[in-house]
């Protein structure tokens, strides 16, 4: 279950130490902006000596590479894909193209550490316009990519305007990459909260991302990863309501009805499917008693 995904400057030795420490889902070891180009050979070699020693007991690892139009992406790949990180984030993916170049270039590191092709997956980081008019061509170019990513900083950057934390201005975008990973049939993840220390426009923005249809929201600081994990949890309101579509479902055939109702609202198929969804995701999560369902 990935609700919350926390950015680790690849070049921070205490903070990528403690990464399983910190209550995220997934950690993303960051090896792009985080680091300058005069630490990106360090970097990169921390993280690959963090992932051969250090455990990072349940927290998916994914790690975030340089652009392909650097001269830095081939030898992170050469360095990371060895130690089988469960995701590889190319940053600035404007088509379908970047992500190809980079799944053949995995490919070939796969095989050449005699990996199962395939075994890395792709979240692409969707940070220009390009990209975002491109979202669901990179979304099915390839099996790797499991998941999209929005970047709000860059992409604000691209489009010329300012980035404030109401966040109108990547509403489009915000938009557009759900319907693009929704119809590719994967997940989706909201760009980061920037402001560290408001820790009421966190809850505002977490809340605001769960109710477009993003699967989970990243984080620059550990103290968002708490909010985050929350919103994008089911309450013990939703998972109480959640069985009782399916007891009124079960009461409705036991009486021969052709329609049930619970609550004097029709139960369609979207509110069965959201339903599911959400004792899924409580099962997974272990929350609410959803195992007894």
């Amino acid at each position: 279950m990935r609700r919350s995904m926390l950015f680790l400057p690849g070049n921070t030795p205490n903070m990528i130490i403690n990464g399983d420490s910190l209550g995220a889902d997934s950690i993303i070891l960051d090896l792009e902006d985080a680091v300058s180009p005069d630490e990106k050979d360090s970097a990169r070699l921390l993280v690959r000596s963090a992932l051969e020693r250090m455990g990072f007991r349940g927290v998916e690892i994914t790690v975030r590479i340089n652009s392909i139009d650097t001269d830095y992406w081939r030898d992170d790949l050469d360095a990371i894909i060895p130690l089988k990180p469960d995701l590889i984030m190319p940053p600035k993916a404007s088509c379908a193209e970047d992500i190809k170049t980079v799944d053949a270039y995995i490919t070939e590191v796969e095989n050449r550490c005699g990996i199962p092709a395939g075994t890395v997956k792709l979240i692409p980081l969707i940070e220009t316009a390009l990209g975002v008019e491109n979202a669901f061509n990179i979304a099915t170019t390839s099996p790797r990519v499991t998941a999209l990513f929005l970047g709000g900083e860059d992409l604000t950057a691209d489009l010329r305007c300012k980035r404030t934390k109401q966040g109108n201005e990547i509403n489009y975008a915000r938009t557009r990459l759900v319907c693009a990973a929704r119809a590719a049939g994967i997940d989706v993840y909201d760009t980061p909260f920037t402001d560290v220390n408001d820790d009421d426009g966190i809850v505002i923005d977490a809340e605001y991302a769960k109710s477009l249809g993003f699967s989970g929201k990243s984080a620059i600081a550990p103290r968002h990863v708490k909010v985050i994990n929350e919103v994008f949890s089911p309450s013990l309101k939703d998972i109480e309501y959640a069985k009782l579509v399916f007891e009124a479902i079960r009461l409705g055939k036991e009486q021969g009805k052709g329609a049930v109702s619970l609550r004097g609202k029709m139960i369609d198929k979207p509110i069965v499917e959201r339903a599911r969804q959400t004792l899924e995701i409580a099962k997974q999560l272990g929350i609410g008693g959803a195992d007894d369902e």
